[in-house]
């Protein structure tokens, strides 16, 4: 049975702000292909927003969620899911679920084979970000309540691990969660400043492949091996 029991007509009525919204991150290369223009035009930002942030969904810009915490802009989203590589039937798992938007589009693209670990530290935020994700109908993410610079040890291998704050190296902890061929995403850098989107490709056991795709501003990781 499938794990994504959306339904498609359930969330249209913003779907024209929505679309127009793909086809700016189309014009502006945000978006390459066809899975993650499907996905970003299926999630309805709307309803992993505070109702006082909901009129603002589909600008493209992150927005305070509480906690001192943000949801991320489209178009990141967007590239997260971009770089990865993302693929129906993929482990993947997410440090940092915040109200579950970015959860629920790498959800879009895993489909019903696949399965997203989603990892949130503050207790508030795990619990909206786990009804949210229900109530839109993404049974195939699980979000877990703990400390994400630990990552998951017993759901591991993951095949993508990807971090929605900023660290100031990737952990060891997550590195040796992945498979060998896994990818996994981070903002690296200080605290309150811009950081490095930094992509580690894990050729062997002990073996990565780094590249620095550029600058980026997320809030900081908290957490055993985070700030």
């Amino acid at each position: 049975m499938s794990k994504l029991h959306r339904d498609k007509n359930k969330f249209q009525k913003r779907l024209p702000e929505r679309q127009k919204l793909v086809k700016n991150l189309l014009s502006f290369g945000y978006i390459k292909s066809d899975s993650v223009k499907r996905a970003m035009e299926l999630v309805p930002r709307e309803e992993f927003l505070p109702i006082e942030q909901k009129p603002y969904a589909y600008i493209d810009r992150p927005l305070p969620i509480g906690e001192g915490q943000t949801i991320s802009a489209p178009h990141m989203v967007a590239i997260i899911c971009e770089i990865l590589s993302l693929k129906d039937g993929m482990k993947v798992l997410e440090v940092g679920a915040g109200f579950g938007y970015n959860a629920a589009a790498v959800a879009e693209i895993l489909a019903e084979n696949g399965q997203l670990y989603s990892i949130e530290r503050v207790e508030s935020l795990f619990k909206i970000a786990k009804e949210n994700l229900k109530r839109t109908g993404y049974e195939n993410v699980k979000v877990v309540l703990g400390d994400g610079s630990l990552g998951i040890p017993e759901a591991a291998p993951f095949d993508r691990i990807y971090l929605t704050a900023a660290a100031p190296k990737i952990p060891e902890t997550l590195k040796n969660q992945l498979t060998v061929g896994g990818k996994i995403l981070a903002p690296i850098g200080q605290m309150d400043q811009y950081q490095e989107l930094i992509l580690m490709e894990k050729i062997s056991k002990d073996e990565f492949k780094t590249s620095n795709l550029g600058g980026v501003a997320f809030v900081p990781l908290i957490g055993e091996h985070g700030w």
